[in-house]
């Protein structure tokens, strides 16, 4: 039996800022945005969207009825928890109107989190083959205004569909994996913004890699030769390049390996950092743009979660790939967006519920997404389904 990826669905602001108008405001040369780092836009956030809005906008674009009533697991993977008690993906199943006959939980490893979702929800398919498990991954990136981190901020939410028989991507249940207690980033429960030592964690992110490369290779004798791309998570896309640079070297592969990485950051460099959702963002940009993959072509996938986690596996691509059928909501998606100046970025990104808990109504008429944060009363936050006005 095949278990693996059947759906997968991507979905951020309507707002982004262009990374040569942000290196200007901060007085840096674009260059340094554009080339060292590899990022192009900037998801910008508004207060009416957070991960609950951001996840369910995704998968609605992907379930059908049919779906939610198979559907009997929920995983949502996030490090932007919006309490920390109650499950975000209660609020999903919720709005979305999956069954109640559902599993539904959070898990938290930084940017991991989701990863390990997927190989939580192939274990229980490949025990229950009528089942099907919807893995969220959706976080916001946030370092504060002019910090040396503001450049790798940006959000969204991947939602992916695992199934039997999947019409995307066959996972075959090999990983490796490789942990340690390491202090590269850190989120703690007091500060809206994260903390990062960032030379460090490019450093533990590429020894992560080869780590976990090197004992996959061990655990499966497969090698660079057997695989037509890998997938790296992007918290920006220069850093999955040093990590394939790292292994490639002269290898026969390297071109073709290079090459095809280049159609895996292609979203990646329009969006900035969505955490859990970086690598699989940046695999749908793959499948999507990609115009080289053919059915049974292996792609690598390599997981980080600072702090640390790391992890890689493999699937192969399914027959009945249809890259223009995953690409054309994506780049509808991007390509109306609303450009925002600095100062409107600036005054977007201070904006939110207040830290106090006090009850706050949003102005939703300018949010035309499906769902949305309405505020909130009582300690309780108000989400907002617009297409059915509940």
């Amino acid at each position: 039996m095949i278990v693996g990826i059947d759906k997968i669905a991507f979905f951020t602001s309507p707002y982004y800022i262009d990374m040569t108008d942000l290196a200007n405001a901060r007085g840096e040369d674009p260059n340094k945005y554009l080339i060292g780092i590899g990022q192009q836009k900037q998801s910008v956030i508004p207060p009416t969207q957070d991960v609950v809005t951001l996840a369910a906008n995704a998968a609605d674009e992907i379930l059908d009825e049919a779906d939610k009533q198979a559907i009997d697991m929920v995983i949502f993977g996030t490090e932007s928890g919006i309490d920390q008690s109650k499950s975000a993906a209660i609020y999903v199943q919720s709005l979305l109107g999956i069954g109640k006959s559902a599993r539904s939980f959070e898990i938290k490893q930084a940017c991991y989190g989701a990863t390990a979702g997927i190989q939580m929800a192939f274990d229980h398919v490949t025990q229950h083959p009528k089942s099907k498990v919807l893995v969220l991954a959706a976080d916001i990136a946030r370092y504060g205004l002019n910090t040396p981190g503001e450049v790798t901020q940006g959000g969204g939410a991947v939602a992916m569909l695992i199934t039997a028989q999947p019409d995307i991507l066959a996972l075959d249940g090999q990983s490796a994996f490789y942990s340690d207690d390491i202090m590269d980033f850190w989120r703690p429960a007091y500060r809206r913004e994260a903390l990062v030592d960032g030379h460090y964690s490019t450093d533990v992110y590429i020894d992560f890699f080869n780590r976990t490369w090197n004992q996959y290779q061990a655990q499966t004798n497969r090698h660079l030769d057997d695989f037509k791309a890998i997938a790296f998570h992007l918290p920006f896309t220069k850093m999955g390049l040093k990590a394939l640079r790292s292994v490639v070297h002269d290898h026969p592969s390297a071109v073709g390996l290079l090459e095809q990485f280049e159609f895996s950051r292609q979203y990646n460099a329009l969006v900035g950092n969505l955490y859990t959702g970086s690598l699989y963002l940046s695999l749908l940009s793959l499948l999507a743009n990609s115009d080289d993959l053919k059915p049974g072509d292996r792609i690598g996938l390599f997981s980080y979660g600072s702090g640390a986690q790391g992890e890689f596996y493999s699937g192969k691509i399914i027959a009945d790939l249809q890259s223009q059928k995953l690409a054309e909501p994506v780049n509808h998606l991007l390509n109306n967006r609303i450009k925002l100046t600095i100062s409107e970025y600036e005054k977007m990104y201070q904006q939110g519920l207040p830290m106090n808990g006090r009850d706050y109504e949003f102005d939703i008429t300018k949010d035309h997404n499906r769902f949305v944060l309405a505020g909130r009363k009582a300690n309780r936050r108000l989400y907002k389904d617009t297409k059915n006005r509940i």
